[in-house]
């Protein structure tokens, strides 16, 4: 699918061709978002690199738990 969108929007979104986008529909008006970019995210991973001390281990059933 495919959805126009006005210029204005475009540009306050700082969206380029490619870019993905979210649409949220609350009551009777629908909200659009850009999704981050492969690199936004790679680069927001990067950030936690190193982060947990080398005793510590991520445990999964400690985080299914809640």
């Amino acid at each position: 699918m495919a959805v126009r969108l006005p210029v204005k929007l475009v540009r306050e979104l700082g969206l380029v061709e490619g870019d993905r986008i979210g649409l949220i529909r609350e009551h009777d008006v629908l909200r659009v978002h850009r999704l981050p970019r492969t690199h936004e995210v790679l680069d927001s991973l990067r950030e936690f690199r190193g982060r947990l001390p080398a005793n510590q281990r991520l445990d999964r059933d400690d985080a299914q738990s809640r």
